[in-house]
């Protein structure tokens, strides 16, 4: 068992090797900010309490990830339209092998006029460029507004898009038949596609505009994708968890976070070796995420299944 155990350590660690010493790959940072315009005049009218769940996605490298115009919704989307809850989705998006970083952002204030959230620091690649982000629009029976992998490279896909602002609208998720804020609930059965919404109360009307600033631009070095190589081991764990890589004395911090969406562990790390032993005792069985934040104010994201 400690010889099989051995073998795939260092199989594991050959793997974070050639990784550390694969190909440079230009990236970019950017800023995003939603600002609602939500209205009475353009929109019918605002009900009371009006307000949106979190501004939740990810990037990642192929179009139409976690949702589609056309489709059905995933019970993450279903969930996060009908009731603000991103639990499901965010698994949905760190269980992919297309994702690159999980984004959330509370708004402040959060009402019609006056929402607004931001994401900053969104690092995009040549390979992860697209940007999905979503957010229920409330009350509502499943209305959401959505950014659908917007790409960021420009039309030659030879360089990174400059600073743009973008019109946001609102969709419904078929999953509920309501018709208007405050309908009672009313599952539709069988679900239908995602659809914008062009009736009352929205009239094909944006709700918003999305801008989208643009910070920097570089070729990547393995420096700067220090935490992309870092990686949780053994995954799935009974128990014993080491993160590993030849990078970790960059690390600084490591949160953990249930799945759905509540920090339980908040750990400073600073240490020279190229292991890090996670105490993950005081957990119960289940699927977390794992975010590694390193001293460049760069992070990375993983899901963590303890049996």
């Amino acid at each position: 068992m400690k010889k099989t155990t051995l073998l795939t350590y260092l199989a594991f660690s050959l793997v974070i090797l050639f990784s550390i010493n694969s190909h440079s790959q230009s990236s970019a940072i950017y800023d995003v900010t939603f600002n609602s315009t939500w209205n009475a005049s353009e929109h019918t009218s605002i009900p009371a309490n009006d307000h949106y769940s979190n501004l939740v996605g990810a990037t990642h490298k192929n179009e139409n990830e976690y949702l589609e115009l056309g489709q059905n919704a995933s019970t993450g989307i279903k969930n996060m339209a009908e009731l603000g809850n991103n639990g499901t989705f965010m698994n949905e998006v760190q269980s992919s092998t297309n994702t690159k970083e999980w984004l959330d952002s509370a708004f402040s204030p959060n009402n019609a006029e006056n929402g607004s959230a931001t994401i900053t620091n969104i690092e995009v690649t040549e390979e992860h460029h697209l940007l999905t982000l979503v957010s229920m629009i409330a009350p509502s029976p499943d209305w959401f507004i959505a950014i659908n992998s917007l790409d960021l490279r420009n039309d030659l896909n030879t360089d990174w898009k400059p600073s743009f602002t973008l019109d946001v609208f609102v969709y419904d998720s078929g999953t509920d038949s309501g018709s208007n804020y405050n309908s009672a609930n009313a599952p539709t059965n069988p679900a239908v596609a995602i659809s914008m919404i062009t009736a009352a109360p929205f009239n094909s009307n944006k709700v918003g505009e999305l801008v989208i600033t643009f910070k920097s631009s570089t070729l990547s070095t393995p420096e700067f994708e220090s935490v992309e190589k870092l990686k949780l081991f053994p995954n799935p764990s009974y128990g014993n968890v080491s993160i590993l890589g030849s990078s970790i004395a960059k690390l600084k911090s490591v949160e953990i976070y249930n799945i759905l969406g509540s920090k339980v562990k908040d750990i400073s790390i600073s240490t020279s070796n190229n292991r890090f032993e996670l105490n993950t005792s005081d957990l119960n069985k289940g699927v977390y995420l794992v975010k590694m934040n390193d001293n460049k104010g760069n992070s990375k994201t993983q899901k963590l299944v303890l049996q």
